[in-house]
């Protein structure tokens, strides 16, 4: 499958270089993040919220678990995880699973963790558990220029 052609279009459309890592697929971020030698905290995952307004996606370190607690007080509402389906439908050209961090790619309001704050480099799934998305931490950042950033994780281990 490789990139998401939702997400290379955004890439290219915001004139994004970045470049692609395949590797043997993996089923949890962490395991990605492992396979590839890469620090976990440089690990970005995309975690889509339900709320009563729709969606939200936030946007946390492979190294952390999103706190749904922290992302309704953020919101003033309550929260849940979106279901299997609901990820498929919204992330359609993407393997089932798999959730780019780059919201503005599917048209998804966000919250970033802080932790990913400056960061040289950054990694995300591109669109499937064998792709991996390389960009600068300052491009990444550019990317979600428009996010607001909150304390939303808290380290899984």
């Amino acid at each position: 499958m490789g990139l998401a052609t939702s997400l290379q279009r955004y890439l290219h459309s915001r004139a994004v270089g970045y470049d692609v890592i395949t590797h043997d697929p993996t089923k949890t971020s962490l395991a990605t993040a492992h396979i590839n030698s890469i620090p976990e905290a440089n690990l970005a995952k995309g975690v889509l919220i339900s709320r009563k307004d729709g969606y939200l996606l936030a946007i946390v370190p492979a190294s952390c678990e999103v706190q749904l607690n922290e992302v309704g007080r953020w919101l003033k509402q309550p929260v849940g995880l979106a279901t299997e389906e609901e990820v498929a439908a919204t992330f359609a050209d993407c393997e089932s699973g798999c959730v780019p961090p780059v919201a503005g790619a599917y048209g998804l309001p966000a919250v970033m963790d802080d932790r990913l704050e400056g960061l040289a480099d950054i990694y995300f799934e591109g669109g499937d558990h064998r792709t991996l998305v390389h960009v600068t931490g300052r491009d990444f950042h550019r990317l979600t220029a428009n996010v607001p950033h909150a304390a939303v994780a808290n380290p899984s281990h």
